[in-house]
């Protein structure tokens, strides 16, 4: 099969639906989105009624019953317009929704999966602390067992959907014995969790971004994720997942800014022509185009794999560390072709220079992942 070319109706009827909410819905508010920091709820329910918040879960399930490739594809359409919302999709689907699905029991998934599926309710997952973010056996977070009940006591980090008005749960890793890891899902409105008001950031302003403390926070014991002690494997197994929708947003907002940049040298005049006309001009977005072609089919690699039920976790290490380094190429070199028109921030380009950054440290810093595709090597 040719990746990236030889996909299904399906998968390009999905494209356009999503390019279509982007451009039409996103586009004219993601600037004053962005200025204001503002979380677009609104926008979020809205794309759950399109069916964008469980694309890859079963229609079973609330889903929408699409693979892995189409929740990529849909990802890269939202990212291409504005990441913070890609993000916010991505975010919940992978990290919020995926350990219910994966590791749930079935009392668990009946419980909650169908609400996070459909979008309903949002989900977020804690994994990084002040004194733990690579090092993600660093947690402190402890869970202990008293009358039926976990007893969680601690805080996380940088946590992305946890405060919205959508917000539903957060599925958190703690303690709950000396060295054993576990995963246990605290409903929002919980006595004892409680959420900062959101992190003011350089960019993906209106994603919702808080720290999370728990103080003598009592859950049911059944909210367990899993086996106890089976925490660190799980978020293993879901943060391989969450690095294809990172990589696919890191490929729509290279994307993007190629778009962007060639729009701008097509118009912008110097010396009497258009610049788009200048080698040095051209030479920079051949190499995006180059680029950007790349990309996708990393990315799309990464997702079919997945679909097949292959070994993708170095596949997905590789496609998230190249798009993240490119999402911050593409975007230098476009806010350089729009000059100093592009410092501004009534141009797009702006916005994405401050948003592409994070992707190389967000799930998993540059670092982080040329150590995984270090150890796929044998090495």
């Amino acid at each position: 099969m040719t990746l990236g070319y030889d996909l299904s109706d399906q998968h390009a009827q999905l494209r356009e639906t999503v390019r279509a909410f982007a451009e039409g819905r996103l586009a004219p508010v993601a600037e004053e989105l962005d200025r204001e920091g503002r979380f677009p709820a609104e926008l979020v329910q809205a794309a759950a009624e399109l069916g964008l918040l469980g694309i890859p879960l079963p229609e079973s399930a609330g889903g929408s019953g699409f693979d892995t490739v189409a929740y990529a594809i849909a990802i890269e359409e939202l990212a291409r317009v504005d990441s913070s919302f890609a993000i916010t999709v991505a975010a919940h689907t992978s990290l919020g929704t995926m350990p219910i699905h994966l590791f749930g029991s079935d009392q668990q998934k009946q419980r909650w999966l169908d609400d996070l599926a459909s979008g309903r309710g949002l989900g977020a997952f804690g994994l990084t602390e002040a004194g733990a973010g690579s090092d993600a056996g660093a947690t402190r977070t402890t869970a202990r067992l008293d009358g039926g009940e976990w007893v969680i006591d601690g805080s996380k980090m940088f946590i992305t959907n946890a405060g919205t008005p959508l917000s539903k749960l957060v599925t958190i890793t703690v303690l709950t014995g000396p060295d054993e890891v576990s995963n246990i899902v605290v409903e929002n409105g919980t006595a004892g969790y409680d959420q900062s008001q959101p992190l003011k950031k350089m960019g993906w302003r209106s994603s919702d971004t808080r720290e999370l403390t728990f103080t003598d926070c009592r859950v049911p014991e059944q909210n367990l994720l899993g086996p106890r002690g089976e925490g660190f494997r799980q978020f293993l197994e879901i943060l391989d997942g969450g690095r294809i929708s990172v990589a696919a947003l890191g490929l729509g907002m290279a994307q993007g800014a190629f778009e962007m940049g060639l729009s701008y040298a097509r118009q912008r005049e110097q010396f009497g022509r258009p610049i788009g006309s200048f080698q040095a001009i051209q030479f920079k977005l051949a190499d995006m185009a180059t680029e950007v072609e790349a990309a996708r089919n990393l990315v799309y690699k990464a997702a079919w794999l997945k679909d097949q039920g292959r070994p993708f976790a170095q596949q997905a290490a590789i496609a998230k560390l190249y798009t993240g380094e490119l999402a911050r190429r593409a975007c230098n070199e476009s806010l350089q072709i729009h000059g100093g028109y592009g410092f501004m921030d009534e141009y797009p380009i702006s916005r994405f220079y401050r948003d592409a950054k994070v992707l190389e440290i967000g799930e998993g810093t540059n670092e982080v992942q040329r150590l995984v595709i270090a150890r796929g090597l044998g090495l």
